[in-house]
């Protein structure tokens, strides 16, 4: 750790980080507010984490958003809970204090139609000299954050050598979690994906060269935001909007992927549980309820299971009804 602790508490939150940091956890946001922590009990000369320690703490960011403070004043529990291992009576905040959580924003799924729209308004972008190939490149976003069910930060780094045009995968390098996956394009995505590979001939080709390229001050590769500026202003020509009226993020395209894909397994008849693995790991979950707490049962999931349940129970009424 390059910043020196200095309360009571800075060789027990040395050896907690080193534990975690150990068991693979990057932990950068749990050592800021740790650190955030330390720096606060030395100012104030505070010798141990009691209640009123912690509740004076919590008002110095008293000023950030309900669900910032929530996950700082979490952080700290989780630090007390460790101390508690080896001091019984050690302080533990009570999570009944804490702000109350963050109802998650609803996403947009996106209608086939809007999909097609959006691909036509980035095939149609002009090329600008810090540019030189806008449309094709959103065009491929398009196509790789609704197919693919990519992170924008994913799609971002990407590279050429990334693609593998014989198989038809796209390698995901370490990502989220410091997972890789290889996701399987579709036939329709990889032909999406060659057609952009010949516009992109004319440019240096290397294979760590960027996937998706910009011209501004030499060849170098999109930023995650840069990518997210562009597209959401895609849907606002577009006037694609949720049904609260707001334009929808980037991020929904992948919960669209996720929906969408639902509904396609549902819509066959096949078995979704089943699935459920598959899914997780191309859209790069540690566990299935991470694919859960995304794939929130909406609407169109929920209209597409009750047309399987009927149909089964119409099969299993009709073999009851052929047995008396």
């Amino acid at each position: 750790m390059s910043q020196a602790l200095r309360s009571s508490l800075g060789l027990q939150i040395t050896a907690y980080l080193t534990l975690k940091k150990a068991l693979g956890r990057r932990f950068a946001n749990e050592t800021a507010v740790l650190l955030h922590l330390d720096r606060f009990m030395a100012q104030k000369r505070r010798s141990s984490l009691r209640p009123d320690v912690f509740n004076a703490w919590s008002l110095t960011f008293a000023h950030l958003t309900p669900t910032v403070r929530r996950n700082w004043m979490r952080i700290v529990r989780n630090f007390c809970l460790y101390l508690r291992r080896s001091d019984r009576d050690c302080f533990v905040p009570d999570r009944s204090g804490f702000p109350d959580r963050h109802v998650p924003r609803r996403p947009h799924i996106f209608s086939e139609e809007q999909i097609i729209k959006l691909l036509r308004l980035a095939t149609s972008l002009p090329s600008r000299s810090t540019s030189l190939l806008r449309g094709e490149v959103f065009r491929i976003a398009i196509v790789l954050l609704y197919t693919a069910g990519l992170r924008r930060g994913e799609l971002a780094r990407l590279v050429l050598s990334d693609y593998d045009p014989s198989e038809r995968t796209l390698l995901v390098r370490k990502s989220k979690f410091h997972k890789s996956r290889l996701i399987a394009l579709s036939s329709s995505a990889a032909g999406e994906m060659e057609r952009y590979l010949r516009a992109r001939r004319g440019l240096p080709h290397p294979t760590d060269a960027p996937l998706l390229v910009s011209n501004h001050g030499g060849l170098r590769a999109y930023t995650a935001e840069g990518l997210a500026d562009v597209i959401r202003g895609l849907f606002r020509i577009a006037d694609v909007r949720t049904s609260e009226g707001r334009f929808p993020r980037v991020h929904d395209l992948r919960h669209t992927y996720a929906i969408h894909a639902l509904l396609r397994w549902y819509r066959a008849g096949v078995d979704v549980q089943a699935k459920l693995p598959a899914l997780a790991t191309a859209m790069g979950h540690v566990s299935i309820a991470s694919t859960a707490y995304y794939l929130a049962l909406l609407e169109p999931v929920a209209e597409a299971a009750s047309a399987l349940f009927a149909r089964h129970c119409r099969r299993i009424f009709a073999v009851s009804g052929a047995r008396r």
